[in-house]
Parts: structure tokens; sequence; C-alpha cells
């Protein structure tokens, strides 16, 4: 047909994507596939959504594992820069750990297939070692939390809890809104009362 054609009558060539396009469309993928459904996601299906071979996948991850930790990568990479942002702007104490938390939690509601990462439910069938790269992402968070918590504490006249015990409480409940927004079906949001929530725990 005509408008498959350039003005010279020479068939369209097929763009090739820049080096990295495609890993990041693969990733962008997954992910759009997570927020789908609940079924266990194949490499075969992944193909057929992006219109590509299996082969072709395999020729930027090497497995669907390490597509997996390609996602827990950008997970990772991006909520430390979330907090790092927020060291570098709040004073050290609860309003900077409760802001780390808000922070966390925005990044779930806009991200829900990666969530899915988050909570390990969608790597139940997967290579262990992908559990134990989002549970030292949470170890991560948690130690930004206490140190905050510490240093806070310090600067501060009048006692508090002790920073482990309040960090870890602060963690269990941002682990908590997580896998509820997930169970949901992303249905209940982890926003909801959040503030209010947080301020409870002040």
């Amino acid at each position: 047909m005509a408008e498959d054609l350039h003005e010279d009558d020479t068939p369209a060539v097929r763009k090739r994507p820049r080096p990295g396009e495609r890993r990041v469309q693969i990733l962008r993928m997954l992910a759009t596939m997570l927020e789908q459904g609940d079924e266990r996601i194949t490499t075969s299906a992944l193909a057929a959504r992006l219109g590509v071979s299996e082969a072709a996948l395999y020729r930027h991850f090497a497995s669907k594992a390490q597509m997996f930790e390609g996602l827990i990568d950008f997970i990772e990479n991006a909520l430390m820069a979330l907090i790092r942002q927020v060291q570098e702007r709040e004073a050290p104490g609860h309003i900077q750990a409760t802001r780390i938390v808000t922070l966390v939690l925005q990044f779930a509601d806009k991200n829900p297939g990666m969530t899915r990462v988050m909570t390990g439910e969608a790597l139940v069938l997967e290579h262990a070692r992908l559990q134990e790269r989002v549970n030292f992402l949470f170890e991560k968070i948690e130690a930004a939390l206490r140190q905050t918590l510490r240093e806070g504490a310090a600067d501060s006249a009048t006692p508090s809890v002790d920073a482990q015990i309040k960090a870890s409480w602060l963690m269990a409940f941002t682990q908590g809104r997580l896998q509820q927004y997930v169970r949901s079906g992303f249905k209940r949001s982890v926003l909801t009362h959040l503030d209010a929530c947080l301020a409870l725990m002040a």
C-alpha cells in the first residue's frame, strides 16, 4: 500500500533501537504486565507483547531472572536517589524519616507493577537471589531511617524512643502498606490517611 512506502517508492526501513533502548522497552513491558495481572509472566508472553522473538529478548538479558534484576536495579536506584534528596533537604529526625516513608509509598503508588516486585509477590517462583536483593533494598531503607532518627535524637533536648525500634516500626508500616496495595489488586491506596498515620507514630 502507498502509505507503507516512502516517497521514492522504496520499502520503509524499520528503525533500529538505539543502544540500551530495547532493554528499557523490555523492562517497561515487564512492569506493565506485572501491573495488569497476577499470573506468572513467561518470556514467550513478554516477547509477544513486544512483537519480537524470545531470541531477541535473550540478546539483551541472559535470563528472565536477569530481567527482574534489571527492574530491581531501577527500583533501588530510584528510591535511594529520592532518599538522598530528602537527606540533603531535611534536618535529621522524625520529619526526615516520615518523608522517606512517604516517598517510598508514593513511588509504589505510581508504579504498581514494580510494587509486586518490592513485596516479593512477583518473585515467588523465580530465583531466590531476587528476593534476597529486595530484602537488601529494604535493609538499606531501614538503615537510612535508623540513621536519621539516631541523629535527630542526638540533636534533641528531649528523650526519644530508641532509633532502631522506631525505624523497625516505620519499616513494618511501609511494607504492610505495600502488601495491602498488592493484595487489593491496587485498589487500596498506599497513601490513604498517610499523614494521619505517620502523625500517630510521631
